[in-house]
């Protein structure tokens, strides 16, 4: 399972077909915006470089790479992420988050920690309760 914690950059790296969109948990990102409404998603889409504008002063061009033609299709996953609940916006709850260098954490435990802790081993049920509410397929043959 993967924890995004850059918008662009995840949503980069599932559009790139590096990471699949099945395997994330959740993207927590610095953003406030709404993929569907029209008027939040070009000052998006252009704020990260998108068809190959320069990008707004405060974001990094990190979709300078996509073409015009490819806005629908980057559109479309940041459109699924929001309507699965895998895209959360601290800013919208009065937060302000700085950006990480890191853009993907990875989620796994193991059995034997699992049955050392009981905490850690609720958290982990609850956890599967949660990506099987979401589609989200576990390995659990992860060495």
């Amino acid at each position: 399972m993967k924890i995004g914690l850059s918008l662009s950059r995840c949503v980069r790296d599932i559009v790139n077909d590096r990471v699949n969109i099945a395997d994330v948990l959740v993207i927590i990102s610095r953003t406030d915006f709404d993929p569907r409404n029209a008027d939040q998603w070009e000052g998006i889409w252009k704020g990260y470089g998108g068809g190959q504008t320069l990008g707004s002063p405060w974001s990094q061009p990190e979709w300078n790479e996509f073409l015009v033609e490819d806005e629908d299709r980057v559109r479309n996953v940041c459109i699924e992420l929001w309507e699965k609940g895998k895209l959360h916006q601290p800013r919208q709850f009065g937060a302000h988050p700085r950006r990480r260098p890191e853009i993907w954490l990875e989620a796994v435990l193991l059995d034997t920690d699992l049955e050392s802790n009981p905490a850690a081993k609720s958290a982990w049920e609850q956890f599967q309760l949660v990506a099987a509410l979401t589609d989200v397929k576990i390995n659990n043959k992860y060495q």
